[in-house]
């Protein structure tokens, strides 16, 4: 029977019930590290070949990377972890999770919300210790939905599938332009739970579109994941979220907006450094249908930035705004750990609006 998360008949919003997988399995149910039953991780259903496995140094000589409290769970070749979950309907929300690969070989974690169902590579590591946090939106027109985590694999050793951990949901409001900015969720402050043992941001994967996009408004149209940073582990330029553009020109995000024809526009945003030991010559390039803006910043990590602006022409009733990072860079701390210009506060008026 599949289990139902819910809260006094209210969608549950945060850590989902055992999210972070702390409330173990009886030890009847375990042989060493192998779940022996479906239900016996509790709130949870497993299928396959599923470990309930604690982090660091194993007997073998591998190491788990569980940077989210001390358990998880590895999924072997075709395994999966679910759990059914009450929403309401039509409105959107984002499943934020703890995600890593544990051998060197290309691994897939596929996330599944039917029909909605999307395989994120964790071939890259976006920081150090391999324990990144990812987020995925989805709407649907049901009261509850079946959140999967499958590794799809079939060929690689079982010992070498990939981690879950700190699973958690949010609704997310759906932003509006305004007469002072035109941008939908400019300053990013509508976005996926933010992980509270996390201090790595929440990656956002690429080709997630406006409708469903864990970044309310906003198109990840980049090859890589952007990050998602918040003011309490992050130097933040204005309220309490921006975003970081962490693999050049392949992280990028895009939003259309609505233009009168042969009106002028003023776009302006800020650029800025994370105050995470991310150093260099950075540049953020911005466009507004056929303009483009290059916008340099010098980072020393001090957490410092700037307001940069551009005027441009519409050429047709919807304009696509893209911002992309020119340059590649890694925290000089561990040179491993990508990084790079934090942009927030995205701006567009009417060019008379801004008094000029």
């Amino acid at each position: 029977m599949q289990r139902e998360t819910l809260l006094n008949n209210k969608p549950f919003l945060g850590l989902l019930p055992n999210g972070n997988f702390e409330e173990p399995p009886k030890a009847t149910h375990m042989k060493k590290t192998v779940v022996l039953h479906k239900d016996a991780i509790p709130k949870w259903e497993t299928s396959g070949f599923v470990e309930y496995i604690k982090g660091g140094p194993q007997p073998d000589g591998m190491y788990f990377p569980v940077a989210h409290g001390a358990h998880a769970i590895k999924l072997g070749n075709g395994a999966t972890i679910s759990q059914t979950i009450a929403v309401k309907t039509g409105s959107l929300y984002a499943i934020t999770f703890g995600a890593t690969r544990t051998c060197a070989q290309q691994q897939v974690l596929r996330v599944s919300i039917p029909p909605h169902s999307g395989e994120l590579p964790l071939q890259t590591l976006y920081c150090s210790d391999g324990a990144d946090v990812y987020a995925y939106g989805f709407t649907l027109n049901s009261t509850s939905v079946r959140l999967t985590f499958q590794n799809p694999s079939v060929k690689e050793d079982p010992k070498c599938g990939p981690i879950v951990d700190d699973v958690a949901i949010k609704e997310l409001l759906p932003p509006r332009p305004t007469r002072f900015n035109l941008v939908k969720n400019g300053g990013f402050e509508e976005g996926p739970h933010g992980l509270s043992s996390s201090a790595t941001g929440v990656l956002l994967p690429p080709r997630q579109q406006d409708i469903t996009s864990p970044l309310p408004a906003w198109i990840i149209e980049s090859l890589k994941a952007v990050k998602l940073i918040e003011s309490k582990h992050f130097n933040v330029p204005n309220g309490v979220a921006a975003i970081e553009l962490i693999a050049g020109r392949e992280s990028a995000i895009a939003q259309i907006i609505r233009t009168v024809p042969n009106k002028l526009y003023t776009l302006s945003f800020t650029i800025g450094d994370a105050k995470n030991e991310c150093h260099g010559d950075m540049m953020v390039e911005a466009y507004a249908g056929k303009d483009t803006l290059k916008a340099p910043f010098k980072s020393e990590g001090k957490g410092e930035w700037k307001m940069v602006s551009m005027k441009f022409k519409a050429t047709s009733t919807r304009t696509r705004l893209s911002f992309y990072s020119s340059f590649y860079h890694t925290r000089v701390d561990d040179t491993v750990s990508l990084c790079g210009p934090v942009i927030d506060d995205v701006k567009v008026l009417t060019f008379s609006a801004r008094g000029i």
